[in-house]
């Protein structure tokens, strides 16, 4: 499957969505914003990995995403429309976090300003030794709006997001991997691109509930206390406990 900003391929429960436009440095179009969402949510899998082409992961938001006049803020209804805006673009990068399944990000190059956003919003994020994260909204004069600040500061030391969010500096893969926002590094993009892959096709060896579960019940714990999330979980568990998924990883153990 093909769309005008991704590649779509899926094998043994593992989905591949590759962004496809590197000529543009794989920008967020318009088109990307409305693609994405609607790819993942009709997804019948059991693991994503999301890469892409080129020498960058993402060079983030293309500005004409916004259209003609959308950006300004100088009346209420100029407010309002920014506000739906930015709500919409909200959405589509929620598409990966609401998920039922593990989202795996294979970061090349330079992942910018929205592709930051895109990835805070995976579960797991590999990349090569040259990537680097920038958080490029500060150096244009304004925040970052999709999704950084919600989810960077539970990924990362606090004192480090604001480093990143009040300086606009890279922070490499490799510092990124030592403060635990990266899985694991590679020496090249083919290299990662096959290693986030093989994690995929570990995680896709797993009872599905179970993992989609795991994805739930970390995620809800990441928000709420100790106390709430054993409420959650006495409530989940006895919903996806499948004593026949059990038989069956007992006699196939896979680690």
């Amino acid at each position: 499957m093909k769309t005008d900003s991704f590649e779509l391929d899926s094998n043994g429960g593992v989905a591949h969505l590759v962004m496809s436009r590197p000529e543009r440095r794989n920008a967020m179009t318009a088109g990307f914003w409305k693609e994405l969402p609607q790819i993942v949510r009709n997804l019948d899998t059991r693991v994503l990995v999301l890469s892409s082409t080129g020498p960058h992961f993402c060079a983030g938001l293309d500005l004409s995403t916004f259209g003609s006049g959308a950006l300004t803020t100088e009346t209420v209804e100029a407010r309002r429309i920014f506000r739906s805006k930015l709500e919409e673009l909200q959405a589509s990068l929620n598409c990966l976090t609401e998920a039922p399944f593990p989202v795996i990000a294979a970061v090349q190059g330079g992942c910018i300003g929205g592709g930051v956003d895109m990835a805070t919003a995976c579960c797991l994020r590999y990349a090569t030794r040259d990537a680097y994260f920038v958080i490029q909204e500060i150096n244009l004069g304004m925040m970052a709006d999709v999704g950084t600040f919600n989810r960077m500061p539970k990924q990362l030391p606090e004192a480090v997001v604001r480093e990143l969010g009040y300086t606009g500096e890279r922070l490499s893969a490799e510092r990124a991997e030592r403060l635990g926002f990266v899985n694991g590094l590679f020496d090249s993009h083919a290299q990662l691109v096959a290693g986030a892959l093989e994690v995929a096709k570990r995680i896709a060896s797993k009872a599905p509930v179970a993992i989609a579960a795991t994805k739930q019940m970390i995620s809800f714990t990441r928000d709420h206390s100790v106390a709430e999330s054993f409420d959650y979980l006495n409530a989940l568990q006895p919903g996806i406990f499948d004593i026949e998924e059990i038989k069956r990883a007992l006699k196939n153990p896979k680690g």
